[in-house]
C-alpha cells in the first residue's frame, strides 16, 4: 500500500483529498489505479502528470518501482521552457 499526495488539481479532481492509498508496485500501476478508483483523474493523468517518488520527479517511466515508505506525490505535469 502506498500513500500519494496529491496536488492542485489533481487534488480536486480526486475530491479535494490531500491523501489517498493506493495498492500499486510501479508507476504504471499507481496511475491506473487512481484512474479506476478516481473516474475524474482520468483526463488529467491521460494529459499527464508528474510522479515524484521520494523528491525525485519521474515522467512517464511506467516500470519504475516504487519502494514500500516511499514519499509520493502525484502533480500535474508542468508546460515551459
Amino acid at each position: 500500500m502506498v500513500q500519494v499526495m496529491l496536488s492542485g488539481p489533481v487534488k480536486a479532481a480526486a475530491g479535494g483529498r490531500a491523501t489517498v492509498e493506493v495498492v500499486a508496485a510501479t508507476m504504471h500501476q499507481l496511475l491506473s489505479r487512481l484512474e479506476k478508483d478516481h473516474p475524474k483523474l482520468k483526463p488529467l493523468i491521460e494529459r499527464g502528470v508528474a510522479v515524484a517518488i521520494d523528491g525525485q520527479i519521474y515522467r512517464d517511466d511506467w516500470l519504475r518501482p516504487i519502494p514500500p515508505g516511499s514519499e509520493v506525490v502525484v502533480l500535474p505535469r508542468m508546460a515551459g521552457g
